[in-house]
């Protein structure tokens, strides 16, 4: 779930993850891997996989991945009193 694989010919193939906002957060090579590794690497992030491609996904896994990743968000502006706004916690997702 939240998965999407593109062949894109003569490119060395890695996992590209994205925020919510289609950020790019990291890229992983996957040319050195086996596809047991990346299929370990892919649970270990936190995806979820279906049984079947038609099965309902539970709810909290419909933001895979499961597991916080860095949220990267845009440098934030001084107020008008010229404070800077609180940044998020860690384990809080301004997406949500």
């Amino acid at each position: 779930h939240n998965l999407e694989m593109k062949h894109l010919p003569g490119a060395d193939p890695e996992l590209v993850l994205l925020s919510l906002r289609y950020e790019e957060l990291e890229r992983i090579p996957l040319s050195d891997m086996t596809r047991e590794e990346i299929n370990q690497l892919v649970q270990e992030l936190g995806f979820y996989r279906k049984e079947t491609p038609d099965a309902p996904v539970p709810e909290e896994f419909q933001f895979a991945p499961a597991k916080s990743l860095p949220i990267l968000l845009p440098p934030q502006a001084p107020t008008a009193d010229g404070k800077t706004p609180p940044k998020c916690d860690k384990e809080e997702h301004p997406d949500l």
